[in-house]
């Protein structure tokens, strides 16, 4: 009984000692720090522990107020530099902090987006149920490997899988989605809720239950002045992404998942960067896809009359009078809106009928994501 008392104390002094260890440093380690913290009202407190630093920042280039110039975080107690900012619009957002002139992420939160060349801190703030995580089943989003022939390595994409696909033996629509300038295959689930959004749409029977395709558009160095490849209007260095979507991707993708083969039963879409890839695929293969969406883009990297010339004889391709969807969405404040703008017109030139809405917003995820939720549900109709 003695024995049994002496624990009980023990273990009431240690659980005391953990209770004001959340509170005070902890050694080496410092203390514990919650970041980011979303609360009630949509405002979010970002925090980092950073003793030694002179100068810590917040950059986040989708949150308002905030910007990729870093804003200043005070520097409390236990060293704790801490920022409130908001409240925000319901969405995910990227954020990295910049301690004396050197960007980290959040040490203190797991989530991350990755981007073509380094990863982001991410932050979800509910509140928006078209692509929240709800309470309806749920797909499955896999990171898989393939290897290129047309550009001679080993390659990765994501793809999303609707709910009931392993379980199940029927075959789907594949819907090619593209990421934009600078980010990778991971953009469009990680900040995009690419998974979320279809989720939500299938649960209520908005959308057609789908596999989703989602590449790496870099297949090469992410400079804006490297010169374009033999033949190619982009200088992005992605001279040879089509060749690799069509000659590797779509192959891979159809003889590994069971999906419904034919035009119909492909769409590709893509925003800014991705956009100019998916508008220069269908040229090349304009029997390939039935459904075609342009988010935030145009033709882009060059004069447009240029482009044009080179592909006069695909915009005069009677397989146009097929496609099913072309549609393009832009931001009032983004800065390729006329850019778009010539581009659909220059398809009306040519006989296409583009369907083009203009909405408020800039060239953000925030916009990115609803492009997506409204396009989706007209798919494979």
């Amino acid at each position: 009984m003695i024995q049994l008392v002496r624990l009980s104390f023990v273990s009431v002094i240690s659980l005391a000692v953990g209770v004001i260890a959340v509170a005070q440093p902890r050694g080496n380690r410092g203390p514990v720090v919650v970041s980011p913290e979303v609360k009630p009202d949509r405002t979010v407190v970002f925090r980092l522990h950073a003793p030694k630093a002179e100068n810590v920042g917040l950059s986040a280039g989708d949150i308002p107020g905030v910007g990729f110039q870093p804003k200043a975080l005070k520097k409390g107690d236990n060293d704790v530099w801490e920022i409130t900012v908001g409240p925000i619009q319901p969405g995910t957002y990227r954020y990295v902090f910049n301690v004396d002139g050197v960007s980290v992420v959040d040490p203190r939160n797991p989530s991350i987006s990755e981007s073509n060349s380094n990863v982001w801190s991410v932050v979800h703030v509910p509140g928006a149920a078209f692509m929240d995580a709800a309470d309806v089943p749920h797909g499955s989003v896999s990171r898989v490997y393939y290897h290129s022939k047309s550009l001679g390595r080993m390659r990765r994409l994501h793809v999303y899988t609707p709910p009931g696909y392993e379980t199940g033996a029927d075959k789907y629509p594949v819907f090619y989605l593209l990421h934009g300038a600078g980010d990778c295959d991971d953009s469009w689930t990680s900040v995009g809720r690419a998974n979320f959004i279809l989720d939500n749409l299938i649960a209520a029977g908005k959308a057609k239950p789908m596999i989703i395709v989602m590449p790496a558009g870099h297949t090469g160095p992410f400079s804006f002045g490297a010169p374009p490849a033999s033949g190619s209007s982009n200088p992005l260095g992605n001279a040879r992404f089509e060749d690799d979507l069509i000659q590797d991707i779509i192959p891979f993708v159809e003889s590994r998942y069971r999906v419904l083969t034919g035009r119909e039963n492909r769409a590709i879409a893509g925003l800014s960067m991705g956009g100019a890839q998916t508008i220069n695929t269908v040229m090349l293969r304009p029997s390939e896809f039935a459904y075609i969406g342009v988010f935030s883009s145009g033709v882009l990297f060059g004069r447009g009359e240029d482009w044009e010339k080179q592909h006069e004889d695909a915009l005069k391709n009677e397989a146009k009078k097929d496609w099913k969807l072309f549609w393009f969405a832009t931001g009032k404040q983004d800065f390729l809106l006329n850019r778009t703008r010539e581009t659909v017109e220059m398809f009306k030139r040519h006989g296409f009928q583009p369907v083009y809405k203009e909405t408020e917003g800039a060239h953000t995820w925030i916009v990115w994501r609803e492009y997506l939720h409204e396009f989706a549900p007209q798919l494979f109709r």
